[in-house]
């Protein structure tokens, strides 16, 4: 019997144990999607307790502590001290097993503090005293936990309006690492409301120094700020959809569309489409112009709970897997800018696994041979970055694409404690591969190349991919 989480956790066979110890575990972290708070890097920040940097934002543990009969103020609520939080949350760690979350705050506790004890309420307090002792030196500072956990760059997510100015303060101080922005223009195109669309175009307005009063003013506004983000170290966008748009439309149409909500007429839902069809490709064209690299994030429903959402508002825990038929939209999007030979490289994250056949090859219909990999099956997201999750992605991607060229695994979280997902996924790589060759399945004559896919996967993919 295995011990649990020891040297070799999750790695089934020597050859999956050689290509993780000796390949994929030597090579840094290249952050490249990430929901960090950049002041907290900008300022170094101190964490004051264990409480603050696990649980504070974390709603994957605060799904398992209600599921697990924790009242609401031992999740989000401000009149319950850091401890009281901390032991709910270890009270319902045991009753985790199986879910992800087991392994992921035992892989942190084992990596970050160097704790091996399992957490439970006999443990709690003495975990949490530990820990949080750790916190307050400046070993355990924000930039500290990223230089411990060998990451080189993190590209963070933020709106066209925003400042970057923490972004411009970390580099001039001349830290090491590169925190770089993502354009994520999502609330540019949210039309849905027009008041909330008003106030947004208001602020675009005063941050560009573009009045904004008709549709080309707002892509004129765009462009300011996309040039911006490109001064300040951007190579990356990102989009939060429900599903791809592809609603056929003409300039006028547009024009006439933004007219009525700038006005602030409610667009019927196929006025919506076809406005956030347009705007899709207006950022794509942007986005290829610099040679950066779209991200698309697809297939949620969020804030499913509407008591709780009007409580709580949005990321709070209460989203889940959708189910949409997006494949032909996803396809006419990526032809249109394919026809004017305007697609840039491009990333495709599914929330449902029932889609990964469906990513695996789209993609390959607009690999064009000029970037290998150019367009990419995205990492196991959200709700499937788990063991499962990431198995499914790889076996699917695999199978119908070309592994060899993935850019590899992300964080996509707020928290310095998630870099060991990094190590999770190399973990679940290496044995994936290191079975096949136990099995026949690959040649043991090709380790020294399956090392070096290994490293690429990790991390020189990435890196040569995005040219950090």
């Amino acid at each position: 019997m295995k011990k649990f989480m020891d040297n070799n956790f999750l790695l089934q066979t020597e050859t999956a144990q050689k290509l993780y110890h000796e390949h994929a575990a030597k090579q840094p972290i290249i952050d490249y999607h990430c929901h960090l708070i950049p002041s907290m890097v900008a300022n170094d920040h101190q964490f004051k307790s264990l409480t603050e940097i696990w649980l504070g934002g974390d709603h994957y543990k605060w799904r398992a502590m209600r599921t697990n009969g924790i009242d609401e103020k031992y999740c989000t609520g401000t009149d319950t001290s850091d401890w009281e939080k901390f032991e709910k949350w270890a009270e319902t760690v045991p009753y985790t097993m199986r879910n992800p979350l087991y392994h992921w705050t035992h892989l942190e506790l084992k990596t970050g503090f160097g704790i091996d004890k399992l957490l439970s309420p006999k443990t709690a307090r003495e975990i949490y005293d530990e820990c949080t002792a750790k916190l307050q030196t400046p070993e355990y500072s924000a930039r500290n936990l990223m230089r411990k956990y060998k990451v080189e760059a993190v590209c963070t997510t933020d709106d066209p309006i925003d400042s970057l100015e923490h972004h411009i303060k970390t580099k001039n101080d001349g830290f090491e690492i590169k925190m770089l922005p993502t354009w994520r223009p999502d609330k540019a195109m949210a039309v849905e409301n027009p008041k909330e669309f008003q106030s947004y175009l208001d602020k675009l307005s005063a941050v560009s120094g573009v009045e904004i009063r008709t549709f080309d003013h707002l892509l004129e506004a765009l462009q300011v700020r996309h040039d911006f983000f490109a001064s300040v170290g951007c190579k990356l966008s990102d989009h939060g959809l429900e599903e791809f748009y592809a609603e056929d439309y003409s300039a006028s149409e547009i024009e006439d569309l933004f007219d009525k909500v700038y006005g602030g007429t409610i667009l019927s839902g196929w006025e919506v489409l076809k406005f956030k069809s347009c705007m899709l490709v207006e950022f794509a064209k942007m986005d290829w112009e610099k040679g950066w690299t779209q991200q698309f994030h697809y297939g949620a429903i969020r804030n499913n709970n509407t008591r709780l959402f009007n409580k709580l508002g949005a990321d709070t825990g209460f989203d889940s897997i959708g189910t949409f038929l997006t494949a032909k939209a996803m396809s006419k999007f990526l032809d249109t800018l394919d026809k004017q030979d305007k697609l840039t490289k491009t990333i495709i994250y599914n929330l449902n696994p029932a889609d990964n056949e469906v990513i695996a090859t789209m993609i390959g219909n607009f690999q064009d041979g000029r970037i290998a990999g150019k367009m990419q099956f995205g990492s196991g997201w959200w709700f499937l970055d788990q063991k499962d999750g990431m198995e499914k992605q790889l076996n699917a991607l695999s199978v119908l694409g070309l592994l060899s060229w993935f850019v590899g695994m992300l964080t996509d979280s707020r928290s310095f404690l998630s870099y060991p997902r990094h190590e999770y996924f190399r973990r679940n790589l290496c044995n994936l591969i290191g079975n096949d060759v136990e099995n026949g399945l690959l040649p043991v004559e090709e380790l020294d190349f399956l090392g070096t896919m290994v490293e690429g996967i990790s991390y020189t993919n990435a890196k040569n991919f995005f040219k950090f």
